[in-house]
């Protein structure tokens, strides 16, 4: 019996653009992904209507299997910062991440981002590879930091959370395009 996984790889996943109507599987699919943090089923709705321009819903044979939740800065209409990414143990190992992050940078909203930021905290190896990858990809240059502490934010109840920023070559985003 073959692995859902080996099934997947046989396909390609399509990106598109998230609707409101996809609320309730991305908020099952980043469920399914630990450790990222549940946000509620209304937050992913607000995500995917609000905030649609800038996530992206990666599709495989009409499952939803990754996800990007992101938003230009308030304060900085550069950078692009991504809250959460989330991709099904069906699509994994097929650098769906990078892929759905380099599909964000090339639309129109994005042609002014020179930097990408997320936050992650320090045990979680999965995230760290995929940016520490796309910054490779993009001919960028990662570098991180303490952002929202353990103890000072978070009281104790989550890990720090490290600002992770990704300085884009914007020659190398243009050969992605």
């Amino acid at each position: 019996m073959q692995h859902p996984r080996d099934i997947a790889r046989k396909s390609t996943p399509s990106l598109r653009t998230p609707t409101a109507e996809d609320g309730p599987a991305i908020w099952e699919l980043v469920r399914s992904c630990k450790p990222l943090d549940e946000n509620s089923i209304y937050c992913n709705l607000l995500q995917c209507d609000h905030f649609a321009d800038t996530c992206v819903v990666a599709e495989l044979d009409g499952e939803v299997v990754g996800w990007i939740s992101g938003y230009l800065t308030p304060n900085a209409g550069d950078t692009l910062f991504v809250w959460q990414v989330a991709v099904s143990e069906k699509a994994r190992g097929m650098g769906l991440g990078v892929t759905m992050l380099q599909s964000l940078l090339n639309r129109e909203i994005c042609a002014g981002v020179t930097r990408l930021q997320t936050t992650i905290t320090a045990d979680n190896a999965a995230s760290w590879g995929m940016f520490r990858k796309f910054a490779r990809v993009q001919g960028g240059t990662l570098s991180s930091e303490p952002h929202f502490l353990k103890s000072e934010h978070f009281k104790g109840r989550a890990s720090t959370e490290n600002m992770v920023t990704i300085d884009l070559d914007s020659d190398a985003m243009e050969r992605a395009a």
